[in-house]
């Protein structure tokens, strides 16, 4: 097998059940098992859907900050409750439960890695916001 480097911004990493790694250039299907493994620069919020909730119902899912500082935004579990903000900086990163809704804000821009599943995954547009707001 021949070892070649990965341009992680142009990829998705897909770590198989099996323990495989495939790699594929982005956009790529939903439809299969493992993880995957995906690294971004993020200069705007558009580039992070800052204007949307994402959830995973099959599994956790792991957000990091590998370049910048962001803000992870967790919703809470019952209505009028807030949102926990949890601030991760270069180097650190966050578990985000399974079924948790979550959103991702920048304070500067960052690079950013998510490994997460394939499938369960859903977003919706944040409430707060008309529906004219581009993302922050």
């Amino acid at each position: 097998m021949t070892v070649t480097p990965i341009e992680l911004s142009a990829s998705v990493i897909h770590l198989s059940q099996g323990g495989r790694i495939h790699t594929r250039a982005r956009p790529v299907d939903a439809g299969r098992d493992g993880w995957h493994l995906k690294a971004f620069h993020a200069r705007t919020g558009a580039d992070v859907h800052a204007d949307h909730w994402q959830v995973n119902t099959e599994a956790e899912q792991i957000v990091s900050c590998v370049i910048g500082k962001i803000r992870l935004y967790l919703r809470t579990e019952w209505p009028g409750e807030g949102e926990e903000e949890l601030r991760l900086t270069a180097g650190t990163a966050a578990v985000v439960p399974r079924g948790r809704w979550h959103r991702i804000q920048l304070d500067i821009p960052s690079t950013v890695m998510t490994i997460t599943p394939p499938c369960g995954g859903r977003s919706e547009r944040r409430a707060d916001l008309p529906a004219t707001t581009p993302a922050l």
